[in-house]
């Protein structure tokens, strides 16, 4: 039996062989546009400035410890105080992961009152944490 051994042949495109670069853009014509335009990357970005335009803030978010501290602080004290049925928001949050962890391998059910107070619990929390933000930063950077 005689074993034959192919040679490697050349795939274009994949280390062997370069693929083609055409020498001039490709000229697009269109029956819009009366002179032929030339195709350009979309991916490089030839401006005066480098190609850095934004149009928000590098730093936009302009994160703070202190909002974050107070704004947790501003949440967790007012849903603290006892007003549904003598039980606290967080208090009521709280007891129901402690119900759902009773039952782990299982999740909580859609009918669970778990959702509800998650939802507002957190709801509360994002509010706080937004208005924090926009409070905090518009003073400290005078907007009122």
């Amino acid at each position: 039996m005689a074993t034959t051994v192919a040679a490697p042949t050349a795939v274009l495109g994949l280390g062997f062989a370069t693929l083609p670069s055409p020498k001039r853009p490709t000229l697009l014509t269109s029956e819009f546009v009366r002179s032929p335009t030339r195709a350009r990357n979309p991916l490089t970005v030839s401006r005066g400035s480098g190609g850095k335009y934004t149009c928000f803030e590098r730093n936009w978010l302009r994160t703070d410890f202190n909002v974050i501290g107070f704004g947790l602080i501003g949440w967790i004290a007012p849903s603290s105080i006892p007003a549904i049925d003598g039980k606290s928001l967080t208090g009521l949050f709280f007891e129901s992961i402690g119900a759902e962890l009773a039952h782990f391998p299982t999740g909580p059910a859609l009918t669970s009152p778990f959702w509800l107070w998650l939802v507002t619990w957190h709801l509360g929390l994002f509010l706080c944490l937004t208005f924090g933000q926009i409070g905090f930063k518009g003073r400290t950077e005078e907007y009122f």
